[in-house]
C-alpha cells in the first residue's frame, strides 16, 4: 500500500512540474537554512562543553558601584584566589589564578615566534581538562616549565621530540618543555591559548605583581571547580562580603563590592550586565536566528500548503472516485501525506547538496569552524525527525482538506470551491510577508546600528597607525627607546612614534584613587588611566578642547595630567586649567582637556579617563605610518629599523583601525546573517506568491477572455489580477510592522549609544514589499492578460 502511494505521489509530481518544482525548491532552500542555523546553534549552546567538569567550573566576579553605577567586572580582588583555598577550600575542589596575556615572544635557537599565551596555576590542566599528549597533568608543577599546544610545538620543533627542550619567552625567561596537549576545540574560550606557564614563575619576574599580591584593589582573573553536590548559590551566599569584610568601611560604602560565580555555561551567551545582572548576551541571537530558521522553513511549508489547497478543483474528481469505489478517508489522507514526504525527502536531498556547497562561506560569515557530522548516528535520527516533521507541517493541511470532499457532489459536476475557501490561502500568504517585512525592518535597523556606532567620532585619527607590544625588556631601556624613535624618524617611513600603557583601542588600567576639589566622598569614581610619552598625543592625533599637550620645554610635565572631556565634567571644574588633582597621592596640574576617545565598546559612553607622562609604564608602541608611502614599502622599512635597534625583538605590529573594527564583528555578522535570511525569505514568498498567481490567472483565464472581449485593457486586466495580492501584503504590512518595531526596540535598549527605530525604515520596507509583491505577480497577470481571447474562449 505504502509503494502504490509513493507511485502515485511521483505521478502527480510529474504532471505538475511547475508546482512540483517551486514547492521543492521552496522545501529544499527552507530545510537548508534550518539546518545551518541548526548547526550554529549547536555550535553555540555547546561552547566550552568539552571540559569534563563543565557544570561545575565558574569564574569569580565583582559588582561595585562606580560613578554611581553598578558595573560587573570578570576580575576580583588579587588576594581572592588566597582566600577562597584557605578560608573557603571546603566549597572548592580547584582555585586556579591566571594572568591572561596575549602574544608572548617565544624563541628556539633562531627559531623565534609570537604564540597567545597565559600564565596560570598547574590546576589548570586537569580542572580544564586540558588533552595531554606528552607529558601529564602535573607539567606545570615545576616554576621553570611550560606546556606547549600541538601546534606551537609543531611550529618550534618540528617533528622533534619537544619534552625537556628549553624555550626562552620574552628573550628574559628561560624554561623546560615539560607538556603537549591538544588544542581546544574553536568553540571553546580557550582556543587560541597555544602555551602554559607558571604562574608563580609570572609573579617572581614581576615585583610589581608580587607588590599587589594582598592589594584588595588590584584585580586578576580567577577560576574555580566546585566540589560535588554544592550550588552556587550556597557559595555566592558565603564568599559575597570577601572584599568588603577586608577593606576600610568608608570604601566598603562607596564601593558596595559583592563577588559572585558567574558559571562556565554562562560565559559565552550571558555576558552581558546591567546594575550587576545578567541581561542576556549571544543568546538573543541564539533564539532569535531559532526563530527565524522555523518561520523561513515554515513559509516554504505554506507554499506547499497554498499550491496544493489551490489545485483543489484539478484533484476533486480523483478523491470522489477514490472515495466511490471503497477508500476511506484515512487512506486518502496518507495518501495526500505520501504526495508530502515524497517532496520534502527530495528537498532534504537537494538541501543537504546546498548546505555542503555553502558551509564554508557560512563558517566564513560566522567565524566558525563547523564540520559536517557524516559518522554521527544522532544527526542522522534528527535528520528522520526533521523530514517526518516538515511532511506533516506542510501536507496535514492539504490533506485534511482534499480528503473532506463529497463524492456525489464532485461526480455530479455540481462541486464548487466556496468564496470563503481562499481564505486560509490568504491568511498564510500574510503570515509569510509578515515574516518577511520584520526580517527587511531587523536587517535595516542593525546595520543602521552598526553604522551609527562606525560613525561616531573617536577623538583621534586611525589611518595609518600601527601599534607593537613591547614583550621584551630590550624596548623598556629609554636608550633603545629614544633610538628607535629617532631611527624611525629618519627612515622617513613614519610621521610620528610614541608609547603608552595600553593599545588607543583597548583599557588595561582602571584606578578609584583620583581626588580633587569638591569630591564627594561618599562617591566611587573608577577612572581609565593611561600613561604616555610626550609625542602620544601628536602622534595620534589628540583634539584638545582646552590647554595643551605634553612638552618636552616643560619640565614640570612629569607631575601633570591631561584629561578627557568626561572626566572634566564628572569633576565639575569651571576651569580645568586652574585645577590640580591627587593621583596615587601625588598632586598633578590639569594642563589640558582633550575631546573623548573611545577606547572600548562604541556602543558606551566613554568613561572618565586621565593621562599622564611616563615611560617606565609604557607597554605600547604607537607609529603613524608616513601617506605618502606606501603601506608595505612603510612596513619593510619599520621592520628593518626594529630589527637594527633591537635585533631580539620580532617586528609583530596591528592596524589600529583593524582592531577598532573588531568591535563591531559580532554585530555586523549578524546584521549579515539577517540579511541573508531575510533574502531567502522574500525569495520563498515570492515563489509562493509566483505560483499562487500563475493559478489564479488559470483560473480566471475565461473571465479574461470574457472582459477582453468586453473591452478591458491589459493595464484593466493586471489591477483587477494584482490588486488582491497587494491587499494581502498590506494587510502584512499592519501585522509586521509593529511587531519589528517592538522586538527592535527592546534590542537596542542595551546599547547606550543607539540609534531609534525610525518611520522611514518602516515606509521603504513597507514600499520594498509592494514592489516585490507586484513585480512577482506582475510576469504572471501581464502574460494572462495579453493572452488571446479565441483560446480561452473555444470550449464554449
Amino acid at each position: 500500500m505504502l509503494i502504490n502511494f509513493l507511485r502515485v505521489a511521483i505521478r502527480n509530481l510529474q504532471r505538475n512540474r511547475g508546482y512540483a518544482s517551486i514547492n521543492i525548491a521552496g522545501l529544499a532552500i527552507g530545510m537548508a537554512v534550518v539546518i545551518l542555523i541548526g548547526m550554529w546553534m549547536f555550535d553555540e549552546l555547546s561552547f566550552n562543553k568539552n571540559h569534563k567538569n563543565y557544570d561545575r567550573i565558574a569564574q569569580v566576579y565583582m559588582n561595585q558601584t562606580v560613578n554611581d553605577q553598578v558595573t560587573t567586572r570578570a576580575e576580583c580582588p588579587m588576594p581572592t584566589h588566597q582566600e577562597l583555598k584557605t578560608t573557603y577550600g571546603n566549597y572548592f575542589k580547584h582555585v586556579v589564578t591566571a594572568w591572561w596575556e596575549n602574544n608572548h615572544l617565544l624563541q628556539v635557537g633562531e627559531k623565534k615566534l609570537m604564540q597567545n599565551g597565559t600564565f596560570i596555576e598547574p590546576a589548570a590542566l586537569e580542572m580544564f581538562s586540558y588533552n595531554i599528549k606528552l607529558g601529564s597533568l602535573a607539567s606545570l608543577q615545576d616554576q621553570s616549565s611550560i606546556v606547549l599546544s600541538e601546534p606551537a610545538a609543531k611550529a618550534l620543533f618540528g617533528d622533534k621530540n619537544p619534552l625537556n627542550q628549553t624555550i626562552r619567552i620574552d628573550n628574559n625567561i628561560d624554561v623546560k618543555v615539560t607538556g603537549v596537549f591538544e588544542q581546544m576545540p574553536y568553540n571553546s574560550r580557550f582556543h587560541d591559548i597555544q602555551f602554559l606557564a607558571s604562574w608563580d614563575m609570572w609573579v617572581a619576574r614581576n615585583a610589581w605583581l608580587e607588590a599587589d599580591t594582598h592589594n584588595w584593589s588590584k584585580t586578576v582573573s580567577t577560576f574555580v571547580e566546585l566540589k560535588p553536590g554544592l550550588s552556587l548559590d550556597e557559595v555566592n551566599q558565603a564568599i559575597g562580603d570577601l572584599k568588603k569584610k577586608n577593606i576600610s568601611e568608608e570604601q566598603a560604602g562607596a564601593e558596595k563590592p559583592e563577588l559572585f560565580l558567574e558559571p562556565m555555561s554562562r560565559w559565552h551567551l550571558y555576558s552581558v550586565f546591567k546594575d550587576g545582572k545578567s541581561i542576556g548576551g549571544r543568546i538573543q541571537f541564539v533564539w532569535l536566528f531559532g526563530i527565524i530558521g522555523a518561520f523561513v522553513l515554515f513559509l516554504a511549508c505554506i507554499n506547499f500548503m497554498n499550491l496544493s489547497t489551490a489545485q483543489s478543483e484539478k484533484r476533486a474528481k480523483e478523491v470522489g472516485i477514490r472515495k466511490s469505489i471503497g477508500s476511506m478517508r484515512s487512506q486518502l489522507i496518507q495518501q495526500f501525506l505520501s504526495e508530502s514526504f515524497a517532496v520534502v525527502v527530495c528537498a532534504y536531498c537537494i538541501a543537504l547538496t546546498l548546505v555542503t556547497a555553502l558551509l564554508p562561506v557560512f563558517n566564513e560569515l560566522t567565524d566558525k569552524r563547523m564540520t559536517w557530522p557524516w559518522d554521527n548516528l544522532y544527526f542522522w535520527g534528527a535528520s528522520l525527525i526533521f523530514i517526518l516533521f516538515t511532511s506533516f507541517i506542510s501536507g496535514s493541511y492539504p490533506a485534511l482538506y482534499l480528503s473532506s470532499f463529497q463524492p456525489v457532489k464532485v461526480l455530479k459536476g455540481t462541486f464548487r470551491t466556496s468564496r470563503f475557501s481562499a481564505t486560509p490561502r490568504k491568511v498564510l500568504v500574510i503570515v509569510q510577508f509578515t515574516v518577511s517585512i520584520a526580517l527587511i525592518i531587523g536587517t535595516v535597523v542593525i546595520w543602521q546600528q552598526v553604522q551609527y556606532a562606525k560613525n561616531r567620532p573617536v577623538g583621534y585619527t586611525r589611518d595609518g597607525l600601527i601599534m607593537v607590544r613591547k614583550t621584551l625588556d630590550e624596548f623598556f631601556s629609554n636608550n633603545n627607546s629614544e633610538t628607535l624613535r629617532n631611527e624611525l624618524m629618519r627612515s622617513s617611513a613614519v610621521e610620528g612614534m610614541a608609547e603608552s600603557s595600553n593599545p588607543a583601542t583597548e583599557v588595561w588600567f582602571n584606578s578609584s584613587s583620583l581626588a580633587w576639589r569638591g569630591k564627594d566622598p561618599n562617591v566611587q569614581a573608577d577612572f581609565v588611566t593611561m600613561a604616555v610619552t610626550h609625542d602620544f598625543g601628536k602622534t595620534i592625533g589628540w583634539k584638545f578642547v582646552q590647554g595643551r599637550d605634553f612638552s618636552r620645554e616643560h619640565s614640570t610635565d612629569s607631575t601633570a595630567v591631561v584629561l578627557n572631556e568626561t572626566a572634566a565634567r564628572l569633576m565639575n571644574f569651571e576651569n580645568p586649567l586652574d585645577e590640580e588633582i591627587v593621583w596615587d597621592g601625588k598632586k598633578r596640574k590639569v594642563i589640558g582637556v582633550i575631546k573623548d576617545m573611545v577606547m572600548t565598546s562604541p556602543y558606551d559612553p566613554v568613561k572618565p579617563t586621565a593621562y599622564k607622562l611616563s615611560y617606565e609604564e609604557a607597554y605600547m608602541i604607537t607609529i603613524r605610518v608616513n601617506p605618502a608611502m606606501s603601506m608595505s614599502e612603510a612596513l619593510s622599512k619599520i621592520e628593518k629599523v626594529f630589527q637594527a635597534v633591537i635585533p631580539s625583538a620580532m617586528f609583530d605590529y596591528k592596524f589600529v583601525d583593524e582592531e577598532y573594527a573588531r568591535k563591531f564583528a559580532s554585530e555586523e555578522r549578524v546584521g549579515k546573517l539577517a540579511s541573508t535570511f531575510a533574502v531567502l525569505a522574500i525569495f520563498i514568498s515570492c515563489m509562493g506568491l509566483f505560483g499562487m498567481a500563475s493559478f489564479v490567472a488559470e483560473q480566471r483565464r475565461k473571465e479574461i477572455g470574457i472582459r477582453k472581449i468586453l473591452g478591458a485593457s491589459v493595464g484593466n486586466l493586471w489591477t483587477m489580477l494584482s490588486v488582491e495580492f497587494v491587499q494581502t501584503v498590506l494587510i502584512a504590512c499592519v501585522i509586521g510592522i509593529p511587531v519589528a518595531w517592538l522586538y527592535l526596540d527592546e534590542w537596542l535598549q542595551q546599547f547606550t549609544y543607539r540609534v531609534s527605530v525610525s518611520v522611514w525604515v518602516i515606509i521603504l520596507s513597507a514600499a520594498c514589499a509592494l514592489i516585490i509583491t507586484i513585480i512577482t505577480v506582475s510576469f504572471q497577470t501581464i502574460r494572462a492578460s495579453m493572452g488571446n481571447p479565441v483560446h480561452s474562449l473555444r470550449s464554449e
